[in-house]
């Protein structure tokens, strides 16, 4: 073999080192941007949850803002104030309700705070009275009234979240007039403007009805666990109603940690074993049929996600947002799915995201009615 004949199969020192340097920085970026999101973690999850709601109320806000009484049209701003209002008095009115059963529920752990342990113990005693021993060790040796304070402060902080919330939706509808602008602008090109006012019309489309299912889904599920825990006569009957309906917006973990949680509040306060595995299993074929029928039916194709990448996206956003990154993961990861396959580069991402592997075309795309979060201004 000549020496020009090597040189031509031989990879050049230069390339080498261009890749090298391009995986340094793509591991000092995300590096950079994990460590923002975990700084900044209150902010970023409250700008998030306001602009879920505000694409949530954006449509309403439109239709509104096209109804006429008379001759007179409703101004997009009295609209706009209108829904901000109605936000703000929905979640300060759900936030005093949570804090509430949470108070109502730290109340009632502290006073089976003594017994919890010998329960939860009772139900390991199938494996032996060393094991039943070893577990009501370890249960008398955690500190029940610290971790109910720690939790207590956690459920504090739920308040100054909400009020943060509010403020970044109004400002978002205060702004929302010169969004269209701002983004043919800054693309320059109007086709391309074009098109991404068609892929932020199908994230938002595919999140609001996976929002909307996911809640009429959760308020079935957690209706039907209060009528079991209230016909059963448990004193947290309507906590648990509740703390279903919000767990079970969490994929697979929430309605498993719903499950094991009201088994457990039965067998501390009826501490009859028979009892606790009838409500067990009722609870448990509530939380099968309403999450694995009836759910997949109403999401349709074009949600089914990949089983094993929701439980990623659950484990990376649980690390780095902790329990309100849980309920984030879905929707974030509908937005990466929609963004991923229409970016030629990254359609391999959209493909292993999705759960058949088969992620909406262009064609699909074009098709997709685009969402007005623009409006005219008045």
């Amino acid at each position: 073999m000549s020496k020009s004949e090597r040189n031509l199969h031989t990879p050049e020192p230069k390339a080498d080192m261009h890749r090298i340097q391009t995986g340094a920085l793509v591991i000092i970026a995300f590096a950079v941007v994990l460590f923002l999101l975990v700084q900044a973690r209150f902010m970023l999850i409250s700008l998030a949850t306001a602009i879920i709601l505000f694409s949530l109320t954006s449509d309403v806000i439109t239709f509104i803002g096209r109804l006429r009484i008379g001759p007179i049209r409703i101004p997009n701003l009295a609209a706009s104030l209108v829904a901000v209002l109605l936000i703000a008095t929905s979640l300060l009115t759900l936030t005093s309700v949570l804090l509430a059963q949470v108070n109502t529920v730290l109340v009632t752990t502290l006073s089976y705070a003594e017994r919890a342990p010998e329960a939860v113990a009772s139900l390991f005693s199938l494996m032996g009275p060393k094991t039943e021993a070893a577990i009501l060790n370890s249960m008398q040796s955690v500190d029940l009234t610290s971790s109910l304070r720690r939790i207590a402060g956690q459920a504090g902080s739920l308040t100054q979240g909400t009020v943060l919330v509010i403020l970044f939706v109004g400002f978002l509808f205060g702004e929302r007039i010169w969004f269209g602008t701002k983004l043919s602008n800054f693309v320059g090109d109007p086709e391309r403007a074009a098109r991404i006012g068609r892929i932020i019309s199908s994230i938002i489309h595919r999140v609001n009805y996976y929002l909307l299912v996911k809640a009429v889904i959760s308020a079935i599920t957690g209706g039907m666990v209060f009528l079991l825990a209230a016909f059963f006569k448990l004193e947290l009957a309507v906590a648990l109603g509740i703390l279903t309906f919000v767990l079970n917006f969490i994929p697979n973990v929430g309605s498993i940690v719903a499950t094991g949680f009201v088994a457990l509040v039965a067998h501390v306060q009826l501490g009859d074993p028979t009892t606790t595995i009838v409500i067990f299993v009722i609870t448990g074929a509530i939380q099968f049929l309403n999450g694995n029928v009836i759910d997949p039916l109403l999401m349709g194709r074009a949600l089914r996600l990949s089983a094993f990448g929701i439980i990623l996206s659950l484990a990376f956003w649980g690390a780095v947002w902790g329990i309100p990154g849980m309920f984030l993961s879905v929707p974030i990861m509908v937005m990466l799915l929609v963004v991923c396959s229409h970016v030629p580069a990254l359609r391999p991402i959209a493909i292993l995201l999705s759960r058949e592997g088969l992620p909406e075309s262009e064609h699909m795309l074009d098709n997709c009615p685009q969402r007005e979060l623009f409006s005219d201004r008045d």
